[in-house]
């Protein structure tokens, strides 16, 4: 069987970083931590499990820190989590089952890592990352934030997800800080990096800044698709904001232009449409999002209610103002196949019977 290293960098994590290596220490073969300057009782935990504990320099470059995590990994491959992440218990035996098949010519293992939630603790947004990597084969990491390793070789897709479970706010101007300084330092940023700066613009509501990066990015010729596709909504969300309508549509056409149609950018085609009262476009949107299917394995963020619950949902609302009253209901019923606690659902419920005995209380009458 091949043996695991697992490598994690941490600062400050002595609320969660006990419950993430409960999780996963029996899965490993190895667990290698390095602390990057905390000031709590993190590094002592982590001796609790490990006498692998380092310490490293902060230089505002995970991928560094992280390179050097992996540099003092001894098993035949690496795993990374974040001191946030778990592994749940369905998943963990789907993990020493991965391992158990895995015969050492494998280079990098991509597995789910779940990153939202509904209210049910449902995941909603996932995307598969680059989670198990071989040792010693020139993998490294790059970018100063959002850092990945370029996956090549022998690739393998698995269904063990890791799921992040955020117990407090982290600094919400690091990433902006450190990609800032960067640029400012005259450091052309990659495209990648570009990319995520112009994301960082938009969280902070940067909306002119935002738009030059996301367009500056998309002209780039090396540009990563998934990451055109994600910077296509969030220009027209930017344009909105800024009352540019027909720009804010044209960057969500251009995304049709890169790839056939994600549910994710149909439903904001839907709403776009459906905010305008242009049902039967909006119509159309929706539609085309619960027909299409989740592509697991493009690398891509993954918003799961795109593809069932909220097309189902919101084309109730649509097919009502139309007054086509059982397609809505129908399309209701629908939507609680995905979410059957759903309030909006048990909301329309009601007011479908109500529309229901109405429109039985006029035929009545007019008997």
């Amino acid at each position: 069987m091949v043996t695991i290293s697992l490598c994690m960098i941490v600062k400050d994590e002595e609320d969660v970083l006990e419950r993430c290596l409960l999780s996963a220490k029996d899965l490993v073969d190895e667990i290698i931590i390095v602390d990057t300057g905390s000031a709590d009782e993190t590094a002592a935990i982590a001796r609790r499990f490990t006498d692998n504990v380092y310490s490293f320099t902060w230089r505002d470059d995970f991928a560094a820190a992280r390179n050097y995590s992996f540099s003092k990994a001894g098993m035949d491959y690496c795993m990374w989590l974040d001191a946030d992440d778990v592994i749940l218990e369905e998943d963990r035996e789907k993990f020493l089952n991965i391992k158990a098949e895995m015969d050492g010519s494998e280079d990098i293992i991509m597995l789910p890592y779940h990153t939202a939630f509904d209210e049910s603790g449902n995941p909603v947004f996932s995307y598969n990352r680059e989670r198990i990597i071989r040792n010693h084969s020139g993998f490294r990491w790059e970018g100063e934030v959002h850092e990945a390793i370029t996956p090549s070789g022998k690739i393998l897709y698995k269904d063990a997800s890791v799921t992040h479970r955020k117990m407090r706010a982290g600094d919400p101007n690091r990433n902006l800080r450190i990609l800032e300084r960067k640029k400012q330092s005259g450091i052309i940023l990659p495209p990648r990096q570009m990319f995520y700066y112009g994301q960082e613009l938009y969280f902070h509501e940067r909306y002119d800044d935002a738009i030059g990066a996301l367009e500056d990015f998309m002209d780039q010729d090396d540009g990563w698709i998934e990451n055109k596709l994600e910077a296509c909504k969030l220009l027209s969300v930017c344009y909105l904001q800024k009352g540019e309508e027909t720009l804010a549509l044209r960057a969500l056409i251009k995304s049709l232009e890169l790839d056939e149609p994600r549910a994710e950018i149909c439903c904001r085609l839907g709403e776009y449409f459906m905010d305008r009262n242009r049902l039967k476009e909006a119509v159309f949107w929706y539609e085309t999002a619960r027909s299409r299917k989740p592509d697991l394995k493009s690398g891509g963020f993954v918003q799961e209610d795109c593809y069932g619950y909220v097309p189902n949902l919101q084309l109730a609302v649509c097919y009502d103002r139309l007054g086509q009253w059982e397609k809505a209901k129908d399309c209701n019923e629908r939507a609680a196949v995905f979410k059957p606690d759903s309030e909006a659902v048990s909301y329309n419920r009601i007011y479908f019977e109500n529309k229901s005995n109405e429109i039985k209380g006029e035929t009545f009458n007019e008997l």
